[in-house]
């Protein structure tokens, strides 16, 4: 393993290793991150395809962060590193498009009733609910033209494209677990609009690691949402939705991250963009961190907070 995958392995560790609530002790197993799809990655054994996920381990809790674009590649991926879908704390779906959790279907099959957390969305695929008041109602018309007969159920809820799964739906920023915030936000750009999307925030004694998946709302609104929690941002890994952005953005950005966030370090994989990977890796030097399919952490001594 050369120089840059052995200081992704320590800068991931140091960063999580310290989660909110978590204690020190010989048996507890080390914070680490393994990357499980991406279109980017050195390990043979992986299928590269385009799409995200990511396991975070951290605060003792194995926590999934979106499940890829295809469920063959995502099972295979998965077997590839031996991680195990069984054990799940819980599961973030980040958004809706099919490259972040297209694999859904394949981790329902090993762990059918595992906690998944998901953006609430009207009409959304991972279901929703409506107050009947949000349609307007004409008493005028008889019975049998009227929604319901005109009795509508006081809140009308709405199907889920998985109807047995157990999804927990997110409509705002919510701390799910000691130290382990949702951050929700929704996209305001063309292509995107009124798109929700989550980002996970683990707030460690060292400050904040930020994973991501697409950033559609914006890198830089997530890492000041982020920021709000814990202004020290330790880490920021996943994808920044940069792919086709001209150069003069991708400066924008990195500057942003640089100046005004004072970010520490830097694993931008997925949708960033390769002038973006290009233009990072300049910016932040040997805190860049080569985050690419397969890379995984290794156990280093763990620090104590109090």
């Amino acid at each position: 393993m050369n120089f840059r995958s052995n200081f992704f392995l320590t800068m991931v560790v140091a960063a999580l290793a310290a989660a909110i609530g978590a204690v020190a002790h010989a048996a507890e197993p080390a914070a680490r991150i393994t990357i499980l799809y991406d279109a980017f990655g050195t390990d043979p054994a992986m299928t590269k395809d385009w799409g995200f996920s990511a396991l975070v381990e951290t605060g003792g809790k194995r926590i999934l962060f979106d499940t890829g674009d295809n469920a063959k590649i995502f099972a295979a991926n998965v077997k590839a590193k031996g991680v195990d879908l069984t054990n799940l704390d819980f599961v973030v779906l980040s958004h809706r498009h099919s490259d972040h959790m297209a694999g859904l279907s394949y981790l329902l099959s090993v762990n059918p009733k595992v906690k998944i957390y998901a953006p609430k969305e009207t009409f959304g695929i991972y279901g929703s609910s409506l107050p009947s008041a949000f349609y307007r109602k004409d008493d005028a018309l008889p019975p049998e033209m009227r929604y319901y007969d005109g009795k509508p159920p006081e809140i009308m809820k709405f199907g889920a494209a998985w109807a047995d799964a157990n999804f927990e739906l997110i409509d705002q920023t919510t701390e799910v677990a000691p130290g382990i915030t949702l951050i929700a936000l929704i996209s305001d750009l063309p292509g995107t609009k009124e798109l929700k999307e989550l980002s996970m925030a683990v707030n460690t004694a060292d400050g904040i690691v930020l994973v991501v998946g697409c950033s559609h709302p914006g890198i830089e609104r997530i890492v000041e949402a982020a920021a709000a929690i814990n202004p020290r941002i330790r880490l920021i890994a996943g994808g920044f939705h940069l792919v086709v952005a001209p150069d003069d953005v991708v400066a924008k950005v990195t500057t942003a991250l640089q100046d005004r966030f004072k970010v520490e370090s830097i694993a931008p994989g997925h949708c960033t963009g390769e002038p973006t990977f290009a233009a990072l890796k300049k910016a932040f030097g040997d805190k860049y961190i080569y985050a690419g399919a397969a890379h995984r952490s290794q156990s280093v001594p763990r620090q104590v907070r109090t």
